[in-house]
Parts: C-alpha cells; structure tokens; sequence
C-alpha cells in the first residue's frame, strides 16, 4: 500500500496561548507556526506528493497550503471532514490549566477509551472515524496511483496520535503514550499483513529517501538495511 505521512499543522495562537480550540472557527496559525509549516513542506518538497488530505479547518488548511506550495507538480488537495478536530464539546475555548481540574481530565489522560466531553463526543468515536478516513483514501490512492504513491493527512494532534495507536496496534487508552508535536511528520504504510510505522513525531531531516522505498510487505527479520543512501539507478 502507498505511504501517507501524517503531518499536525503548525502552532497557532490557542497553543501558544494554552487554550483548547477544538473547532472553534478562525484559529490559525501564529508567526512561528508559519515557520514550521513552511518547514515540514521543505523537508517532504523531493517527495512527489499526489495528494494532500487536510482537516477543515483553517489551521489545517494553511499547513496543507504550505506543502503544496513546495511541490514541483501540485498534488490533488481534498478537505477530509473524518480527520476534523475532536468534538471537545463543553471544554472548548477553555484553559488546560482550568481543564487540568475536571474529574474527566484523569479519564482523558489514562483511560481514554472511557473519556466523553461533555456536549461533545467520546474519543473512541475520534479514533473510530479519523482511522477509517485516512485507511479510506489510503486505499483510494492505491487504486489511482499504485502502492509506491505517497500523500499526506493534515490534521490535529489527537488524531494523528489516535491513527497511530491503530497502526501500532496498541489500546486507545494507551495513546497518550505518543507525542506528535506541531508541524512534526509521523510515516506509516498500510501493508496487506499489518501496519508499518516508519516514523513519529519528526520534526527535522529531510524526507526525500521515502519516496524510493517499497511498499510495505513482510517485516525483515533482524531489522533489514534500511533505506539505500545511493542515488537512484546506482
């Protein structure tokens, strides 16, 4: 299958600022956030992209503008509303600090699967839907430009964190465990036996040797030799 890189859109001034945006509308990115998505697209510039799937929303869809703007050919870009920010409900708007003393705040940090915002929805049903998206237009990329294409997925930090959980096989409620900081990159191949995580949370390096690689198949025993350094036709 193609490999998707799974990219969180840039700082914004609600991070900056310590407050939950959730989907709140006209958030966007701040001074430094420009910079690190301007980043993340230089370093996945030498990969041809054929296509970019982001978020809805305006921090998401400035991130996916970025790494369009870089590609020698522009990729498709689609709007993908299955990998739209959590419905954080009644939390919306409010402090991590003031959040921080909610009962259900315990929940969130170590039994997720359990979690339900209040007015809003449980992130079982986060993972659920951001999860059959992007396996969705995986697959879709796959039948239009063949296993070795690569896209990407902009979108929020939960939900690349919950995509993540999925492919590593591991509980939701062990999800907290993953960092994906803002503008970072994390690489997964969706193979026919299991999932391949190449990559977490990455934020600098040049990412051009993924676009030579194969498809995911059998795991190598021992580890294998990892991507070749040579230029291609060598």
């Amino acid at each position: 299958m193609p490999t998707v890189l799974l990219v969180r859109h840039g700082r914004t001034t609600a991070n900056a600022s310590g407050v939950l945006a959730g989907r709140t509308p006209g958030v966007r990115l701040d001074a430094v956030g420009r910079q690190q998505a301007e980043r993340a697209a230089q370093r996945i510039s030498g990969i041809p992209l054929v296509a970019v799937v982001t978020s809805p929303l305006e921090r998401c869809r400035q991130t996916a503008r970025s790494l369009v703007a870089l590609q020698q050919t522009p990729p498709e870009l689609l709007v993908e509303r299955g990998i739209t920010e959590c419905d954080y409900g009644d939390w919306q708007g409010r402090t991590l600090k003031d959040l921080a003393t909610e009962k259900l705040w315990s929940v969130v940090q170590t039994q997720p699967s359990a979690a339900t915002f209040p007015g809003g929805e449980s992130m079982s049903a986060m993972q659920a839907r951001s999860v059959a998206a992007v396996r969705a237009h995986d697959a879709a990329v796959a039948e239009r430009h063949g296993e070795r294409a690569v896209w990407a997925a902009v979108a929020h930090g939960d939900i690349i964190k919950s995509i993540l959980a999925d492919a590593l096989g591991m509980h939701l409620d062990l999800f907290q465990r993953i960092a994906v900081g803002p503008a970072s990159i994390s690489v997964v191949r969706y193979g026919d036996r299991r999932p391949e995580v190449v990559a977490t949370n990455s934020d600098a390096g040049d990412l051009s040797w993924l676009a030579a690689t194969a498809p995911a198949g059998d795991a190598p025993v021992g580890g294998g030799a990892g991507p070749s350094d040579e230029p291609a036709g060598t």
